[in-house]
């Protein structure tokens, strides 16, 4: 199950809280280059400008950029690229990562999180001798956010950190992101533009880190694996303007998401740690025939089941605007009073 994602969940006719990316059209100023890029559709993609652009975001040169086509080719690059012999994959996270590996050939050892502790990091639970180690920052499915130090202490000589941050920019300011980092060794951050954006089906992200290990993800890069279009976006997703947007949608979403919090919690449902990004999760009993209660009603949430670490009574939901969590809180209500 670890192939199966939230896109699975959402069907004609629902409410879609399964997928975690930002369901509003994206500004002009993002639209009209990826518009604009259709009529060059005859030449091969460059992706020098956007590079350029990527780096200069995040404080890098950009040899220390490669840009994939979304995230989740980023995880396949690095099980390629990279021969670990104990890799560890700290759960519940997204599962691509574990998968990519596993597909690969890589044994794969996991640490799973605590919902006592919060589901929140606990570097001395990851052993010594891995030398490979994944993390969310924020994390999916928990939502939980650790801290830069936390995170910066799992790196070390002989190891490669690997730190999935497709939901920073969710983060207001993203106080905790490791993005510009260029002095821990073996650190590889990942990234996306297609949460806030709304660019899920255009596929861009892209991966940081020292051009040694950039290098070696590069040898195992298709050619022209991002798209004119997608090199579009990540120019303008790049600018200033852009980043000062992105930061304004961080402290709305983060207003809209107390406001969810808070109404599942005064409907008495039991909330993990404390959630940070565009999406919570939560904890029922008799999940399934909650989850499939809430789509006979019109609602489609994550299942929790196939995330390592948790199980069939954790669900995961999206961050909409207020009315509909409200809407969605109060048939919640109505499936577990019943």
């Amino acid at each position: 199950m670890l192939r199966f994602h939230g896109d699975a969940e959402i069907a004609p006719g629902l409410v879609d809280l399964a997928v975690n990316v930002r369901q509003e059209a994206p500004p002009s100023w993002l639209a009209g280059p990826i518009a604009a890029s259709l009529a060059d559709l005859a030449r091969y993609p460059d992706p020098a400008e956007a590079t350029a652009a990527i780096a200069a975001r995040h404080a890098r040169p950009p040899e220390e950029v490669l840009l994939t086509s979304g995230a989740a080719q980023a995880f396949v690059l690095l099980a390629q690229a990279l021969r670990p012999a104990r890799p560890v994959v700290i759960h519940p996270q997204f599962t691509e990562p574990e998968a990519a590996l596993l597909t690969a050939g890589h044994p794969v050892a996991r640490v799973e999180l605590s919902e006592a502790d919060g589901f929140m990091l606990k570097t001395a639970e990851v052993p010594e001798q891995a030398d490979l180690v994944v993390l969310g920052n924020p994390t999916n499915p928990t939502s939980v956010l650790h801290t830069a130090a936390d995170v910066a202490a799992l790196t070390r000589p002989g190891r490669v950190t690997v730190v999935d941050e497709a939901f920073a920019d969710t983060i207001p300011g993203e106080p905790e992101s490791l993005a510009s980092r260029r002095d821990l060794p073996g650190l590889l951050v990942i990234r996306s533009l297609t949460k806030t954006w709304g660019l899920a089906g255009l596929r861009i992200g892209y991966v940081l880190g020292a051009k040694d290990l950039i290098d070696r993800l590069r040898e195992h890069a298709p050619l022209w694996s991002v798209s004119t279009p997608a090199l579009a976006a990540a120019i303008a997703c790049a600018s200033p303007r852009a980043v000062a947007t992105e930061r304004e949608i961080a402290t709305a979403l983060a207003a809209d998401r107390d406001h969810l919090v808070a109404a599942l919690r005064a409907a008495g449902v039991t909330v993990a740690g404390v959630p940070a990004s565009s999406f919570v999760l939560i904890r029922v009993v008799d999940g399934e025939r909650v989850r499939v209660a809430l789509r006979a009603r019109g609602f489609a949430v994550r299942r929790g089941e196939t995330f390592p670490g948790l199980g069939a009574d954790w669900l995961r939901i999206a961050v909409r605007d207020t009315a509909t969590s409200d809407a969605f809180v109060a048939v919640l209500s109505n499936v577990l009073g019943g």
